[in-house]
């Protein structure tokens, strides 16, 4: 039997990089993808906290990942050789929902890999219903760049488009992390006259700011958030809001940052539940809208990614092969060496 390594969750916390069997077709949409390059991401941490519910133990990290197509069903709609990406939701693309466009939802998937299934931290992964699930990557597009496609970049614009934005909207982004810049640059394709980001990390608003992704900078510590989106929307508020932080009071920033009938987006992942307080926002005659990844989009955002209109590999600030995994996650768990994304290169049996 081949075998490859993988990191997996064993529950209670604990990972665990080891040999596992080479995984192998079981469906004709199937296909098995030689991974060349992967990440952690923050629900993995939410995995490891136990936040996660409807995650299984012993099962293979990871979600958000490229690579080479190794093997194909006949109805996978992909062929060896192949570079693709990844969509971090497994969707059949027939059901009720799928058909509506709200493939988070479908009756067969939703988040599977490295959630329920084993994921992409991986040099080898099996993905189901390959022709919804993976994306070729045309020759201008690299792997740094179409690594996020099926998951923080979907989030970021899913957020945006949430947010209904028209052409000249202010719109705010809470949380400067790696889903909440790329709602910034996606709010920008939308038409955002103005972005404004906050953040309590300064040097993520650093980011912000030198990629040029937000106008305007808060930072909630040091200024009232509710009265400096005021000041710089004539004393509205924002537009828009997308709440990418799900930290203890982010949701309540956001609807108080929001302006009257604005439309306040939740793509965040709580770990706690939030409290709506409907006297204090009454009148507001706000729209909430909240959602996880619908990642029905990926064609479009790697179509922009290949004119140049996107391009998020500026958020890879850490990069080591695969035997470094467990260093990463402490590295990138524990928020150390400025760490926005720990990129993840192919094991290396030299060692």
């Amino acid at each position: 039997m081949e075998t490859m390594k993988g990191l997996v969750w064993r529950g209670n916390g604990e990972i665990q990089l080891t040999d596992l069997p080479r995984p192998r077709l079981r469906e004709p949409e199937d296909a098995v993808v030689r991974v060349t390059l992967s990440t952690i991401c923050t629900s993995d941490l939410h995995i490891l906290r136990g936040a996660v519910p409807r995650a299984i133990p012993n099962t293979v990290l990871g979600h958000e990942f490229v690579g080479v197509v190794e093997e194909a069903g006949p109805l996978s709609g992909v062929r060896p050789g192949q570079r693709v990406a990844a969509n971090c939701i497994t969707f059949c693309g027939d059901c009720w929902f799928c058909r509506r466009g709200f493939v988070n939802n479908c009756e067969k998937g939703g988040w599977e890999l490295g959630c329920r299934i084993d994921g992409g931290q991986a040099e080898y992964v099996r993905v189901p219903y390959a022709h919804t699930g993976l994306t070729s990557i045309p020759p201008q597009v690299t792997d740094e760049q179409a690594l996020f496609l099926g998951d923080i970049l979907s989030s970021g614009y899913f957020g945006a488009q949430l947010c209904e934005i028209h052409p000249g909207d202010t719109v705010a982004v809470i949380g400067a992390g790696p889903v909440g810049l790329c709602a910034m640059m996606c709010a920008r394709l939308f038409g955002a006259a103005q972005v404004i980001a906050l953040d309590i990390n300064p040097k993520r608003l650093r980011m912000a700011w030198q990629q040029k992704l937000a106008d305007a900078t808060i930072h909630p510590s040091s200024s009232d958030p509710e009265q400096a989106v005021k000041a710089l929307t004539n004393g509205r508020g924002a537009d828009g809001v997308i709440e990418a932080a799900g930290g203890e009071d982010t949701f309540q920033t956001a609807w108080k940052i929001a302006r009257p009938n604005g439309v306040v987006a939740l793509v965040a992942m709580y770990e706690e539940n939030q409290t709506l307080p409907l006297p204090q926002m009454y009148g507001k005659n706000l729209i909430f809208k909240t959602g996880g990844v619908d990642a029905a989009y990926c064609q479009t955002l790697m179509d922009l990614m290949a004119r140049g209109r996107l391009d998020p590999s500026f958020l890879i600030t850490h990069k080591a092969p695969l035997n470094e995994i467990l260093e990463g996650y402490r590295i990138f768990g524990e928020g150390l060496e400025d760490c926005v994304k720990w990129a993840v290169t192919p094991y290396e049996r030299s060692r």
